[in-house]
This record gives structure tokens, sequence and C-alpha cells, in this order.
């Protein structure tokens, strides 16, 4: 075998060996790569839900689950708009000011739409599902209570805003996530698009 013939297989097999290994980096790296993206599960968890509200009557409560949070859409009826300001001077944040939610919802109402109050349902103290408390002075809550959600793993109370108030454990408002209306009767919670609708 001439030199030049053991040069020619020496640079073959140099060849061959890389684009062997360059296949089998490639045939590799794809799996591993996809193993980073989300999974479908994980990806529909952090997705915006559709919550219909044509059937919701007035002074009720619906419960939805968005990124593992319950989530309240609550229609308030024209007295529970009523109270809302009949209390704000019990309240440890009336204006919302350190509070979590958007700046369309920085308002007495805390909502896009005064009717249509849209919390996640969990206590700003330490996470537990507060009970919907609408009735006027039970004898429990005292005879100042207008109505509102009560905390009851360690009695923090709010609002029907989600206000909380004065001299509880909870630190702030129960938070409101971002939604936006898509009609009269869908909303999307999970994405923000101002205050339209």
């Amino acid at each position: 075998m001439s030199a030049d013939e053991g040069l020619s297989r020496r640079h073959f097999l140099a060849v061959a060996t890389s684009v062997t290994g360059g296949v089998g980096i490639a045939l590799t790296a794809v799996p591993f790569l996809s193993s980073w993206k989300p999974s479908a599960r994980a990806q529909a968890a952090g997705a915006p839900v559709e919550v219909d509200i044509s059937k919701l009557e007035s002074g009720a409560l619906l419960r939805v689950e968005w990124r593992g949070k319950p989530v309240w859409v609550l229609r308030r009826s024209q007295v529970m708009l009523d109270r809302i300001e009949d209390n704000t001077y019990d309240l440890r944040d009336p204006d919302s000011n350190d509070s979590d939610q958007p700046p369309y919802a920085k308002n007495e109402f805390r909502a896009i739409k005064p009717d249509v109050l849209v919390l996640i349902a969990n206590c700003t103290h330490l996470g537990c599902v507060p009970t919907d408390r609408f009735e006027v002075a039970p004898a429990d809550l005292g005879p100042n209570w207008v109505g509102g959600f009560f905390c009851p793993c360690h009695g923090s109370k709010f609002d029907l805003s989600g206000r909380v108030f004065a001299g509880v454990p909870a630190p702030t408002n129960l938070s409101v996530p971002q939604y936006r209306f898509a009609d009269d009767n869908l909303i999307i919670v999970g994405e923000n698009s101002g205050a339209a609708g």
C-alpha cells in the first residue's frame, strides 16, 4: 500500500467517524432538548381559562381553577354594590395601594365592571380558601358584618371587593388576576388587555 492510499484511507475514516459522531450527537441532543419544553399538561395549567357567566345570577358565585389556584367570579347584586361603601373605615387597605391587582381593577369595586368581581380565592395570610359569607350580621361575625369572605383558618375577613379588614392576620387584599371580557358573557382569566369590555 502506498503512502497516498494510506492517507486517503485515514482521511476517509476521519471524515466517516466525524459524520457518524455528529449524527449520534444530534440524535441524542434532540430528545434531550425536547425534554426541556413544558409538557402539554404544564402548558394547559398556565393557559388562560374561559369563564362563561351568561347563567351566573345576581348574587351568585362561580368557582373555577387557573394555574392550580381557585378563582372566584362573583356577580354582585345592586344591594351588594351598595354595601361595599358601608365599611371602608374598617378596612386595612381600602384603596388597594398595597395589594395585587391589575391597574384596571384598582378601584373600590376592584373590577372592570362593578357587578362582576374576579378574585384569586387564597387568603393572603397562609393561602387557605375563604368561605363566602354574604349574609348581613350573622351571630359569629358580628352586627357590623355586611357580607364578604371569611377565612376559617385564622379568622381573616374580606369585604365584597376582597379588601381585607384591619386587625386580622391577612396582610393584604385578596389578589385580582389579570382578566378581560371577550364579550358581555365571557371572561378570559389569565389574559390582560386592559379595561376593554
